[in-house]
């Protein structure tokens, strides 16, 4: 369930904080909630594909544990990012 690379890209070019940044913490969380938000629609569609759920919860995870650090070390941009994406966090 890889992302296409024009929708990475895309990602890629909207969130990154400089020309060529992919590793910062508010690309990951954007590249991740895609890739969430995909295999949820998978999910609902093929409800027993149990592989893709235990990926899914990884995914989630990682999210929330890169959320955690984010909110740590630059609280503005947590809320930004949080807003932007539409998603909950606490």
């Amino acid at each position: 369930m890889a992302l296409d690379q024009e929708v990475k890209a895309q990602i890629i070019a909207k969130f990154a904080k400089k020309d060529g940044d992919t590793g910062s913490a508010e690309v990951q969380i954007a590249i991740l909630s895609e890739q969430i938000k995909v295999l949820t629609e998978h999910l609902k569609i093929n409800k027993k594909d149990h592989s893709s759920r235990l990926g899914l919860l990884k995914m989630v995870g990682k999210r929330k544990r890169l959320l955690k650090y984010l909110r740590a070390k630059d609280y503005a941009s947590f809320t930004e990012l949080v807003a932007t994406l539409g998603i909950r966090a606490k």
